[in-house]
């Protein structure tokens, strides 16, 4: 019967562990000193070696030949933890078995005597997911434990613990596995094994793994059943992905704006049954590297990369603004979070890859930032502003004038009560001379957004004039227009938006300014247009 690797060659000994020696030392020199604490706390990532070290520490306390603090592995107590014949030392899945009957039972067979060996140990897994009762049950017994009871708790979760149990523990924290460690390990398992891994083949395991052993070893075995000679590409096809050279072109694509081969790519990924937070993930990690490379003169020893990658990962940072790389990161999490509660993924997907390609898109403050990089760039390097033709003036000044539309009154009549004939409707006027534009229109839409987004978004592009008491909203969007006629929670909401912004409560309705004849065009604000910034936020003198 095939035993699978990870479980064949799991460590023996103290020596054995890879990548934990801060916490190995320690607990050997406990053993081999003769004063092991009543209890441990292991915490750290999955596969970092928690249980392992569990299961030797309760050996190497039990053996009857202990080596410098190791267990011999020999002895008839060794042999029997190893089978599970030994009932002295216990093992506790926390996930299934987390009530307080369970910690109450544990406590009352404490109380005996070790059948063989010198301690009843008691491992438990996953110790987090232990009940608030379980909890208070095991304290009772830690407060006061029994001399010959050694409790080893193992959590990927340590902030779940109780503080009272953290307290009485010995803690150790399991560090993730470097990658050079990981993939030593695992060509030092091919040659016992009798087939070959190329370096590249195991640099890339250990970084698929993320510093997990286990998992490492668990997908070299699966590589093995394909290839007795396992090479990069091996390890791709068995682990289904699909390398990182989409990586390269997706941010090539956002770089350039190219939002038709941004979904190509992402189309023929879904074709090749990419998972879409999977594939998430992996540009949020991409961006990652993009970022300390910026960041940091030497980045390499904070990349999860292979060092073949690095060169190109420079030449692809180089096309990047800081700022445009953080407002990619924020919005691949931000679609990461919504993927987990969506069924539509791909499409939550495309509207991300839009989004990349074009930070015009996001009213987001880094997005703004990064626009506002582009046009400080394009300043300092000199570019030539650019000219509107006479031809394209013309064409503005002859657009059909918009026809205005009726203002509404603050409070909305109740449609079976028609207003009395004394009170005519309001008509919306052309721009008095006392008109004067919202100059913070934005800020009270950004504050709008936290409570309202779906009516933040229906005024994206609009603009707000005040007259008198009033703020009149001037906006394209239908959908806005239909919320003023029938919604007065929406009417509301946007009048105590502007309230905590400005400090004056005001009265709302919506508005549609004439459009006026164009003036002649100025250089500067024409180069800005064509940089896509908001106008509002640029003043020209």
């Amino acid at each position: 019967m095939h035993i699978a690797l990870y479980r064949k060659y799991r460590p023996a000994t103290f020596a054995d562990v890879v990548g934990q020696e801060h916490i190995t030392h320690t607990l050997q020199s406990e053993v081999a000193s003769g004063n092991p604490a009543h209890a441990y706390l292991f915490t750290g990532s999955r596969g970092t070696g928690k249980t392992t070290c569990a299961k030797i520490l309760a050996k190497a306390l039990n053996c009857r030949n202990p080596q410098n603090g190791d267990p011999c592995g020999e002895c008839e107590v060794c042999r029997g933890i190893d089978d599970g014949s030994v009932l002295d030392v216990l093992e506790i899945d926390a996930a299934s078995n987390n009530g307080v009957d369970n910690i109450r039972d544990l406590r009352d067979e404490a109380n005996f005597t070790p059948a063989v060996g010198k301690y009843r140990v008691y491992i438990i897994d996953e110790a987090h997911m232990l009940s608030t009762g379980a909890f208070n049950a095991l304290l009772k017994i830690m407060e006061e434990p029994p001399a010959h009871v050694v409790f080893i708790l193992a959590t990927t979760e340590v902030h779940k613990i109780p503080a009272t149990i953290l307290s009485r523990c010995q803690r150790f924290d399991f560090y993730r596995i470097p990658r050079d460690a990981i993939a030593s390990r695992l060509e030092y398992i091919a040659g016992k094994e009798g087939f070959t891994v190329t370096r590249e083949a195991a640099e890339l395991i250990a970084g698929l793994s993320d510093g997990a052993l286990r998992d490492a070893i668990s997908l070299l075995d699966l590589c093995s059943s394909y290839s007795r000679e396992i090479t990069r590409d091996t390890v791709l096809e068995a682990s289904g992905t699909v390398g990182t050279g989409h990586l390269y072109d997706l941010a090539d694509a956002a770089a350039d704006g190219d939002t038709a081969r941004a979904l190509a790519i992402a189309g023929e990924l879904s074709r090749r049954s990419m998972d879409e937070s999977r594939l998430c993930e992996q540009l949020i990690g991409h961006y990652r590297d993009l970022m300390l490379t910026r960041a940091v003169q030497d980045p390499t020893p904070l990349l999860d990369t292979p060092s073949l990658d690095l060169q190109r990962l420079r030449a692809q940072s180089d096309r990047y603004s800081m700022e445009r790389i953080l407002y990619s990161i924020e919005v691949l999490q931000e679609a990461l979070g919504r993927m987990s509660r969506s069924a539509e993924r791909r499409t939550e997907l495309e509207v991300t890859l839009i989004k990349l390609c074009d930070p015009r898109l996001s009213t987001r403050t880094d997005a703004l930032l990064s626009r506002i990089e582009k046009l400080e760039s394009a300043l300092r390097a000199g570019v030539t502003l650019p000219q509107t033709p006479t031809a394209a003036r013309t064409a503005v000044q002859e657009e059909p004038e918009l026809p205005e539309i009726p203002d509404f009154p603050d409070v909305m009549p109740v449609p079976e009560q028609p207003a009395p004939k004394e009170k005519p409707a309001v008509k919306a006027e052309a721009p008095a001379p006392e008109e004067q534009k919202v100059l913070n229109w934005r800020e009270v839409l950004d504050h709008l957004e936290k409570k309202n987004p779906a009516l933040a978004g229906a005024l994206v592009g609009s603009s707000a004039y005040r007259r008198g008491g009033y703020v009149l909203i001037d906006c394209r969007d239908d959908f806005f227009l239909k919320l003023m006629r029938e919604n007065d929670y929406a009417r509301e909401c946007i009048k105590q938006a502007f309230l905590e912004v400005n400090g004056t409560r005001c009265s709302i309705g919506p508005y549609r300014r004439p459009v006026q004849e164009k003036k002649e065009e100025d250089p500067l604000a024409t180069f800005i247009e064509t940089l896509d910034l908001p106008q509002e936020r640029v003043q020209i003198d």
